[in-house]
């Protein structure tokens, strides 16, 4: 495991430290109300996460009221933290308002910080180094003399130790005489390099006693680097957030730092079950912040185990260890191999296995199909991106498919007044088949887009009640050449959703509406087909379940 590493067995479980509801809000764009924070707090407690910082209780109202609100909440497996400073200069420690309301928070753990870095004693607190200490030591005892669990992160440790080595490590001796439960070695700035974090942490493991942890962010994208450094050498705590949110570059992400140390270190971070909801719980927590997942997140992105390249997918089907490090099952995650215009026959076998489609190799009607996929693409069309379009391509192909419904005729009106300010109104009146009834609607929108979404709607929901179940999630339009201007091409992406999922779909064509409009029809009919396929499934199990009496 490295020349850091010379742990005992009962040393190899690590405890992890969420700290996405306090150290992740302080990421632009992200605001959690006081129920937000809540349910990630469930979500975090499921995944068997041993520590989540709640926030800061008394730096603002919110905190507090989360604080109150998650008593009620039966937690399983995780210990609430309150975070906060140590006593200011000069003030008793008993008075302190911070200390007050550390205490008021009444949470079995508090994580208190302090200065490690002389020149942040000097320039920031504007005290004597001797008071620092003070601070620490009598911050940490008092907290201990409540019957708390303790943790005392060391704020710009290491930037404070290359400067004065004496005092930092003289900051970690105050939290030590203070009774501290945990010394957290912060890299606040985020600018260590995993050299440095391993020849500190030895050093410091050499001087403490103390149980230790790291606390790194990314402003050098080390922060995970910097983690797993620190573990070698004898961390037993990791502090860091869900998808790495956190103020600036963020935080260590916790996404990544768990399963590599325990799917490729042999450290015990969770339990394996627990591990197989990372990627839902990634997911749920962008979600929740209104942060769109990163796909190319390691582990948990959508696309960590896709495979696009012919060669890459020729392998993968003989041996996915070819071109995956891990099982994507470990961590929740599925692999993926998309259909494009760079693959081969391959990508396609694939993907028809996956669907569950008799492909045999050497069938000419399998050339044929790539090369529709790859001429598609050529025109525009983005099939790895829109993979419900992409399957209802194939079962038509492979006269697996019905239409749903079909357009007899459509008709829009956008209509500007002079008189009306900046209001458009958007009118679509449609024509729709179903079997053999027609239905003849017309409804209004905010847009023209959006009145043809709620036309086909209005159309076909009588027919097909579980339309009301999806709602629209993504709509993205790119131009594909501007050189044509306002006549150039142009793909529409649109992700859909229902509570059994989500799945994406991509309309191309000159016209925005007719590029809207394949999009939108290819998403109703995917959500159709997966209705019908899942009653199947349903009568099929309850078939078996009655027996053939």
């Amino acid at each position: 495991m490295g020349k850091c590493e010379n742990l005992k067995d009962d040393d190899l479980k690590i405890f992890i430290y969420d700290t996405t509801l306090r150290d992740g809000t302080q990421a632009e764009g992200i605001s959690l109300t006081v129920q937000d924070k809540l349910k990630i707090t469930r979500k975090l407690d499921e995944l068997q996460i041993h520590y989540i910082e709640g926030g800061w209780p008394g730096s603002n109202p919110k905190d507090l009221e989360y604080f109150k609100q998650v008593q009620a909440i039966p937690l399983k497996h995780a210990k609430i933290a309150a975070f906060g400073a140590t006593r200011k200069a000069g003030v008793h420690v008993t008075e302190d308002a911070n200390i007050k309301a550390l205490l008021a928070a009444e949470t079995p753990c508090i994580a208190i910080f302090g200065k490690s870095w002389d020149h942040h004693v000097l320039t920031a607190l504007n005290t004597t180094l001797e008071e620092n200490l003070k601070m620490i030591r009598e911050s940490v005892h008092y907290l201990k003399s409540q019957k708390r669990e303790v943790i005392y992160d060391a704020e710009h440790f290491f930037d404070g130790f290359k400067a004065n080595p004496d005092y930092a490590l003289a900051a970690l001796k105050a939290a030590a005489e203070g009774g501290a439960d945990w010394i957290v070695l912060c890299d606040t700035n985020g600018g260590s390099l995993p050299g440095e974090v391993e020849q500190i942490f030895l050093k410091v493991r050499r001087a403490i006693k103390v149980p230790l942890g790291i606390h790194a962010h990314n402003d050098g994208e080390l922060a995970v680097a910097n983690s797993i450094a620190a573990v070698k050498c004898g961390a037993l705590q990791v502090q860091g957030t869900i998808n790495g949110f956190g103020e600036r570059c963020g935080n260590a992400n916790l996404c990544s730092v768990i399963p590599n140390l325990q799917l490729k270190m042999g450290f015990s971070c969770l339990d394996p079950e627990a591990l197989c909801r990372l990627t839902e719980v990634s997911h749920y927590v962008s979600e929740i912040a209104n942060m769109a997942p990163q796909n190319n997140q390691p582990f948990v992105g959508a696309s960590a185990f896709a495979h696009k390249g012919g060669v890459h997918v020729s392998a993968v089907l003989k041996d996915p260890a070819t071109y995956e490090h891990l099982d994507p099952e470990l961590v929740g995650n599925k692999r993926r191999v998309l259909v494009s215009e760079l693959g081969g026959t391959s990508n396609l076998y694939y993907k028809a296995r996956e669907l569950n489609f008799d492909l045999a190799q050497g069938n000419p009607q399998t050339k044929e199909i790539i090369k529709q996929i790859k001429e598609l693409e050529y025109q525009g069309y983005q099939f790895e991106g829109a993979e419900a379009s992409l399957e209802l391509l194939l079962r038509r192909a492979f006269g697996q498919y019905r239409e749903f419904f079909t357009l007899e005729s459509l008709k829009l009106f956008v209509q500007k007044q002079a008189n009306n300010g900046d209001v458009i109104s958007s009118e679509a009146i449609i024509k729709m088949r179903v079997g053999d009834q027609i239905m003849h609607t017309a409804a209004e929108g905010n847009g023209p887009v959006n009145a043809v979404d709620n036309a086909l709607r209005k159309a076909l929901e009588g027919f097909y009640p579980s339309l009301k179940e999806m709602h629209l999630v993504d709509y993205k339009v790119r131009v594909l050449d501007g050189k044509d201007g306002t006549g150039a091409k142009v793909r529409v992406l649109i992700e859909s959703a229902d509570a059994a999922g989500s799945w994406s779909t991509v309309g191309v064509s000159e016209n925005i509406i007719e590029a809207s409009w394949q999009a939108l029809t290819d998403s109703m009919n995917y959500a159709l087909l997966r209705k019908l396929s899942s009653c199947r499934k349903d009568a099929k199990k309850l078939l078996n379940e009655k027996g053939p009496g």
